[in-house]
């Protein structure tokens, strides 16, 4: 397996080498930035690359960036990003990049067995993500959906709306005042951020919304 590592740290570009080295994979070309690498892509008929995604000149998503040069230029290669960080956004960008991605966080380079099968598993067009992004992916996709802002009791009563249940069905259902349930509807609307609008019925959004339609 033929191999590009791209880090501007060049004790950690050593590292990597040695590690991909012991699992017999050869590094073709060892470079600084990701220009470097995308000249070293053109040059060399190559299996996977593993790039740092903070690089020279401005240390942001240039790994990131270089992958998706990539693949707008037709590569298929596999492409391994390293990150000191788990960055949710710079993730989903990996991912969307199509198969034949991973995104691991540096720490791993120390797990020699685990950086070889991340490679390995991305030059074989597989995808691969760092636990510890995922866990950072999975917490930010449940702080950005409206249905965690309910109370249990906001929740049955929507679910009870899904079944088909008329206000006055779910008071009877969980034995409130329909009043209550009024009220457990209303804050649910402004929850949800459904707010009043001749075209659309605000119930079936609401809805849709617990049904992952929305």
């Amino acid at each position: 397996m033929r191999v590009a590592v791209a880090d501007d740290a060049l004790l950690l570009r050593a590292g990597i080498e040695k590690v991909l080295a012991s699992g017999g994979i050869d590094v073709v070309a060892s470079v600084g930035t990701a220009d470097e690498l995308l000249e070293a892509a053109a040059e060399h008929e190559l299996d996977a690359a593993i790039i740092d995604i903070r690089m020279p000149p401005t240390h942001t998503d240039e790994g990131v960036a270089a992958l998706e040069t990539l693949r707008a230029g037709g590569s298929r290669m596999g492409v391994l990003l390293l990150s000191m960080y788990a960055t949710p956004e710079y993730a989903m960008r990996v991912m969307e990049s199509g198969a034949g991605t991973g995104y691991l966080l540096k720490e791993r380079v120390s797990e020699p067995l685990t950086l070889v099968r991340a490679v390995e598993t991305v030059a074989a067009g597989g995808s691969i993500v760092d636990p510890e992004v995922v866990e950072a992916l999975v917490s930010r996709t449940r702080a950005d959906d409206p249905l965690q802002r309910l109370t249990k009791r906001e929740r049955v009563v929507l679910e009870l709306m899904a079944s088909g249940l008329s206000n006055s069905g779910i008071s009877q259902e969980l034995f409130l005042g329909i009043k209550t349930v009024e009220s457990h509807v209303r804050n649910i609307m402004q929850k949800l951020d459904l707010e009043e609008s001749p075209d659309a019925h605000r119930r079936v959004l609401a809805v849709l919304t617990l049904l992952g339609k929305r």
